[in-house]
């Protein structure tokens, strides 16, 4: 019988609970007459996890890169199914009800997640702190950042097609993997649906490789690198727009608000917010750049038609203009200086002038700078 699919379980010293979870597998594919393997990633286990495996009838794979990802990158390269169901080899995942993962994967999706919240979390299985605070958030930016229809972000019970993540070219280690085949499969395109599963309390008596905060982090920092819109591009265009607007009011003089006076400690922090936000949006234009011409995002024909318009010619054409401006502001100043014999000035009148050029050269600056690194990413790709 052909291997249609292949149950694979990352392994880190897993004797206590590996067992009944390839028992429950087997008997799966058994009982539904399923041609198939049950597939233990083994990451050095200490604890005999290899022998039992190989015991209960399972194949095993030694993956050496430690790390949740790497044990499962590896599996997924050694696995001889057409597809993958993959889970954790904990006995909090129900290996025997699998069904659900198999239909829709034979209806033509490539990734079937788990959604732990629809299906039921039984009592002491997930800690408050992931339940209530942790998935939800993470969940929510992923929906927020790429789109995906998802509704549980982090559950370790999904099934795939083989050969569509293989394409995806999945390259985290650590936990944050199960963010990047979610992040990865939406933005390219593969078809995603969710069915419900449940989760039971894992039948380990030592913790959980899992570190609340630290993979937490891991995750968050995953999907903000993956996503220069929300990085960059989004913050720096906010601050830069409102410094921009305050910039050129407090040019023109004080500004008052019912109470309050703006007046030149604001305009210098006005002339900041501009430089910070064009930097921010310089940076998600190169990110954005890097991140497709490495595939860690998928090529977009809007991004590619909009950074065509921004040619190194053109950027620097800007980017000159700008200095130029704040090059003769600051002459200006000085001018005022010198016929003043280079005493003292109206501070007042001096900052007006002395904040906007200084931020033009600075932004035409960067500006220059930026199109020369755009250049140089762009002839790395071709």
């Amino acid at each position: 019988m052909s291997c249609e699919l292949t149950i694979l379980m990352p392994c880190l010293n897993e004797a206590e609970t590996l067992a009944v979870c390839i028992r429950k597998a087997r008997r799966f594919l058994e009982e539904n007459r399923i041609g198939g393997e049950v597939l233990i990633a083994d990451n050095g286990s200490t604890d005999g996890s290899q022998e039992i495996s190989r015991a209960e009838g399972a194949r095993v794979v030694d993956i050496p890169a430690k790390g949740y990802g790497a044990a499962l990158i590896g599996g997924i390269e050694a696995a001889a199914g057409r597809f993958i169901i993959m889970g954790d080899s904990d006995d909090s995942y129900d290996f025997s009800n699998l069904m659900t993962f198999v239909t829709q994967l034979r209806a033509g999706f490539d990734l079937v997640m788990g959604n732990r919240f629809k299906g039921g979390i039984a009592p002491g299985a997930m800690p408050p702190l992931h339940r209530y605070l942790g998935n939800p958030v993470l969940t929510g930016i992923g929906k927020l950042f790429f789109g995906s229809p998802l509704g549980d972000f982090h559950c370790g019970l999904r099934g795939f097609s083989r050969d569509a993540v293989r394409g995806l070219d999945l390259r985290t280690t650590g936990m944050e993997f199960a963010s990047e085949m979610i992040v990865k499969a939406t933005l390219n395109g593969l078809k995603v649906t969710e069915v419900p599963t449940t989760l039971a309390p894992d039948g380990r008596s030592r913790p959980p490789h899992l570190r609340s905060w630290r993979d937490g982090w891991r995750h968050l920092r995953f999907l903000l690198m993956l996503s220069p819109e929300w990085l960059f591009f989004y913050p720096g265009l906010l601050i830069g727009f409102c410094g921009f607007v305050l910039l050129v009011a407090l040019t023109l003089g004080p500004l008052r608000i019912a109470n309050v006076t703006f007046d030149i400690n604001t305009l210098l922090l006005a002339g900041i917010a501009v430089i910070v936000g064009a930097q921010a949006v310089g940076l998600a234009v190169l990110a954005k750049q890097f991140c497709i011409a490495n595939r860690l995002l998928p090529p977009s024909a809007r991004f590619r038609s909009w950074a065509d318009r921004l040619s190194l010619e053109f950027l620097l054409a800007i980017g000159g203009l700008l200095t130029v401006a704040g090059l003769i502001g600051i002459a200006i100043a000085i001018l005022a200086w010198r016929e003043a014999g280079f005493g003292n000035l109206d501070t007042g009148a001096m900052m007006r002038l002395l904040v906007p050029a200084s931020t033009a050269l600075c932004v035409g600056l960067q500006l220059a700078f930026t199109a020369f690194f755009k250049g140089v990413l762009g002839l790395a790709h071709r």
